[in-house]
């Protein structure tokens, strides 16, 4: 007797399901439907089958085009595209569009290789948080219009919103909402339905209608199912198209066979079944993720920086300068940005010579020349001279925070508490799973009904969504109090790398002092009111402290360049009315100091020595005045870290800064850009997790090196994206209590890991006796996850309080 013949499965080549009889066929694959087959066309048309892991045919087609007719056609308008458009030039043009069809790391893959598709495109980066793509392409090469209709050909046609300039802003999703209230709907005439079963004296009504109320509770138990938990469904799916267990797995399991026996019981009429259990269930787990959801979308507004964002910029008044912040910029003021500043909002080059960086924005490091009457745009940094320009467009402070977090600036550290919770939370659901198998197999052969309530009930309530709801909450709840301190960190991994640091290297000029408050005086050659008017010009185009303190001491007059360099580290050089002016070390001028009169005078004084065509004249002695705050600073940091100082200057302030620093820190003099970066990535080699304080673009190579580079700021704000928080002046006095206050908040971290931990165990011993039914389960597992909620913010509260922060 011949055995049968296997019966073989043919699964779908591009979403793994499987297959009809009738499947359809393209490049020797099998499809389950057309759009599995179009979409695997394009891909393979486009050579980017590596998707799937199989051979790839040969390139060089085009993608199928999509008709529509004009629907596009708006974006060849000039308005629309200036609009839209966050940086143009000749060779590149930038802009973020909102995707809302974007759901998995598929999109992302695909989204990201847009460059691909069509050879116009340079980059594409996906925020897949934010469903937002960020494009560049060339102008030359291809259109607006032409990489939004690639979009909407691949199935993600942009949402676009010509009312907000900038990023479109994606209409709030009131989902939750819905599915919240059919849930509960459907739940309570569930409930109210059940009575007969609950009531023994109802016994006759159940009798008499138990058959027809269990169909039509079935009837009110299907929307729940399709929509209601279908978000559920979604994300333990897609976690399984891509080999991953997910939280939403165990929850799918036992919704499904709450619903499943349920139908068994009520069709067989074997019993009332479990739906108001089923209902329940959805419901609880519903008003859970709702109020999740809730609370973090407010504490993410609470501590995005841009809300009280520090970066200022100087504005010209008919009273003269001022200093405001970018919230109060409006279109139509006329503004100052001097070398290395970041333009902050689109603007028309009015006076000066531009020479625009754009390399923060698109990544070409060349300057582009700007003359008057040219648009600047916003992110840019002004290369030379100081230039006035006057504002078009308010500033964007979103795209400011897109600069700030721009991949290129990212540490390539985790977030190690982060990726711990995950790691415990995917080893929890499998546990989970064991757990639930075993207490169905020890409760089957004995009690049936109390096997489906331990199963189900094992599901629910071990949920690590407490676990990984931990660290967020905390590390949010914290940016918000050191927001509120003027301290302004990039994101929660930088608290959480402050909380681990041992090392803090501070630079000297500026950070460690307060040049605000230096006494300034000249020896050498007596300059006249002209000369001392051209020495003020050529400081007030630079950024550095020193050269802005000399600025104020003689008068800031608005007067322009032909000729602007700033050498970091070493000084400045300009020329007006023919008249070439040098300021910086005595090297960059070619003086020599000890030929001047201040040699014997003040040895611990910063110097700015002062060249006029090239014939040194004397220089500027810079009395300097440690910030008041600093010996209370080092006194509580002294006991905990290494100090160390990184100065350019030289070693003459050596003993007062040993008086203050003690014996074990490390001074360092003479210290170019270079040198300090070179440093700093030393200490990182030797296993120190390194703080670096520092300001202007002196700092900049070791701001970007250390683990976290702080900008400290006084009047002016230089932004910088190479730094990863913000310190206020102001604020400097509590730089020891705000590490103190990052290690409380990992403590309070590693607790509310504790208290999930203790949760879970607690539940699980009950659930797995049974003492649990599973609508019991859905209540406890939210109010779970927001005791943990509640405890990581209250105990981050306590913490501030305690710190007086």
């Amino acid at each position: 007797m011949l055995a049968p013949e296997p019966v073989t499965r043919t699964t779908c080549a591009h979403c793994g399901d499987e297959c009809a009889d009738d499947a359809l066929i393209s490049h020797g694959q099998s499809f389950c439907c057309a759009g599995c087959r179009t979409v695997y066309e394009l891909l393979a048309e486009n050579n980017l089958c590596s998707y799937y892991n199989v051979s790839e045919p040969q390139p060089g087609q085009k993608i199928p085009a999509v008709e529509l007719p004009g629907r596009f056609d708006y974006l060849d308008s000039e308005t629309v595209q200036t609009q839209l458009l966050a940086f143009r030039s000749d060779t590149r043009a930038r802009l973020t569009l909102q995707i809302p069809q974007m759901h998995c790391a598929s999109c992302i893959w695909l989204l990201e290789r847009l460059y691909q598709l069509n050879p116009g495109v340079q980059a594409s980066q996906v925020n897949f948080l934010r469903k937002e793509i960020a494009i560049s392409y060339n102008p030359s090469q291809t259109t607006l219009k032409e990489v939004v209709k690639l979009l909407a050909a691949l199935g993600y046609e942009p949402q676009i919103t010509l009312a907000e300039l900038g990023p479109a802003q994606a209409a709030p999703d009131r989902t939750i909402y819905y599915r919240l209230g059919l849930a509960a709907f459907c739940f309570g005439n569930v409930m109210l339905l059940a009575f007969p079963d609950y009531f023994s004296f109802t016994e006759e009504l159940a009798t008499n209608f138990g058959q027809f109320f269990g169909y039509l509770s079935l009837l009110l138990a299907l929307p729940v199912l399709a929509y209601s938990a279908r978000g559920f469904y979604e994300s333990a799916w897609q976690g399984l198209r891509h080999r991953y267990i997910n939280l939403d797995f165990p929850i799918s399991l036992g919704l499904s066979a709450l619903f499943l026996t349920s139908v068994h019981d009520i069709v067989s009429h074997s019993g009332p079944g479990y739906l108001d259990s089923f209902t329940g269930l959805v419901f609880f787990m519903l008003i859970g993720k709702w109020a999740q959801q809730h609370t973090y979308d407010a504490l993410r507004f609470d501590r995005d920086f841009t809300s009280y964002f520090p970066v200022a910029v100087t504005v010209l008044t008919p009273e003269g300068e001022r200093t405001t912040s970018v919230k109060e910029l409006r279109v139509g003021q006329r503004i100052r940005v001097r070398h290395q500043e970041v333009v902050p909002a689109d603007a028309v080059l009015m006076q000066g010579a531009g020479q625009i960086d754009y390399s923060f924005v698109s990544g070409e490091s060349e300057p582009v020349a700007k003359v008057a009457g040219e648009l600047v745009y916003a992110g840019g940094r002004q290369v030379g001279e100081s230039v006035e320009l006057e504002v078009v467009r308010e500033v964007s402070q979103g795209y400011l925070t897109q600069l700030w977090n721009n991949p290129v600036f990212q540490k390539a550290e985790k977030q190690t508490l982060e990726t711990y919770a995950n790691t415990v939370g995917r080893y929890f659901v499998a546990l989970t799973l064991v757990l639930a198998a075993g207490a169905m197999l020890y409760w089957y052969p004995r009690d049936q009904q109390m096997a489906l309530r331990a199963f189900t009930s094992v599901l629910v309530i071990a949920c690590p969504c407490a676990l990984s709801l931990a660290t967020p909450f905390a590390l949010g709840a914290a940016l918000r109090v050191f927001g509120r301190r003027n301290f302004y960190l990039k994101n929660s991994a930088v608290a959480e790398t402050l909380a681990r640091a041992n090392t803090i290297v501070f630079d000297k000029t500026g950070t460690l002092t307060e040049v605000s408050r230096s006494q300034v005086e000249y020896y050498g050659t007596p300059l006249t009111t002209q000369q001392q008017a051209l020495v003020a010009a050529v400081a007030g185009h630079s950024t550095h402290p020193l050269s802005q303190r000399l600025a104020q001491t003689l008068g800031h007059p608005a007067r322009l360049l032909t000729e602007f360099r700033e050498v970091p580290g070493q000084g400045v050089c300009g020329v007006m009315n023919n008249v070439r002016v040098k300021l910086g070390s005595a090297a960059f001028v070619g003086a020599n100091p000890a030929s001047t009169a201040s040699a014997e005078v003040c040895p611990g004084a910063s110097r700015v020595y002062v060249a006029l065509n090239e014939q040194p004249m004397g220089c500027y002695v810079l009395l300097n005045a440690y910030r008041p705050e600093l010996p209370k600073v080092l006194q509580e940091l002294t006991p905990s870290y290494n100090l160390v100082v990184l100065s350019g200057d030289n070693d003459a302030e050596q003993g007062r800064l040993r008086q203050l620093f003690g014996p074990k820190a490390e001074l360092r003099f003479f210290q170019s850009p270079q040198s300090k970066l070179e440093y700093v990535a030393e200490l990182q080699r030797q296993g120190r997790r390194v703080v670096m304080l520092g300001d202007g673009l002196n700092d900049a190579g070791a701001l970007r090196q250390a683990d976290v580079g702080i900008a400290l700021t006084d009047k002016i704000t230089h932004f910088s994206p190479a730094c990863d928080a913000i310190l206020d002046a102001r604020s400097f006095g509590q730089l020891g209590t705000f590490l103190q206050f990052s290690r409380s908040c990992m403590h309070i971290v590693l607790a509310t890991f504790g208290l999930s931990f203790l949760y879970n165990g607690i539940g699980l011993t009950l659930a797995v006796q049974g003492r649990f039914t599973p609508i019991v389960s859905a209540i406890l597992m939210p109010i779970s996850s927001l005791s943990v909620i509640l405890f990581a913010t209250l105990l981050v509260k306590l913490a501030a309080r305690r710190w007086k922060l």
